[in-house]
């Protein structure tokens, strides 16, 4: 079992900047690819951005592309999520997830609780 502990998000205005976080509970989280995902109510979960076991591959969405930065540090056990340039369609609940594989379909072995994310125009 592994436990996912997103921080990190809030209100920010329109052309701003965050930087989510996510602890993984387990030791092992080195062996895990990391991804995030995004929710708004109402509308189905998307991908965001996903990186492998030992960060040297990455994916974006299209629409997060030379804005967003994923990133991890396998000594903490923590993935980052570092988003510039914010736009209010950026806005809604942000989710990490750890998978055996890296890839960039909406399904995962483990999820984070979700942090919520408001960019304001």
């Amino acid at each position: 079992q592994v436990q996912l502990v997103e921080s990190g998000g809030g209100l920010v205005l329109a052309g701003g900047s965050l930087r989510l976080s996510c602890a993984a509970s387990r030791r092992t989280f080195s062996s895990y690819a990391m991804a995030w995902f995004r929710q708004v109510p109402g509308k189905e979960r998307e991908f965001v951005a996903a990186i492998s076991w030992s960060g040297g591959r990455t994916y974006y969405a299209d629409s997060v592309k030379g804005r967003f930065t994923i990133s991890r540090d396998n000594a903490k056990n923590t993935v980052y999520l570092q988003m510039n340039s914010l736009k209010p369609e950026d806005t809604a609940v942000y989710y990490c997830a750890a998978d055996p594989n890296l890839h960039t379909r909406v399904v995962a072995q483990y999820w984070g609780q979700g942090t919520q994310v408001t960019v304001s125009s």
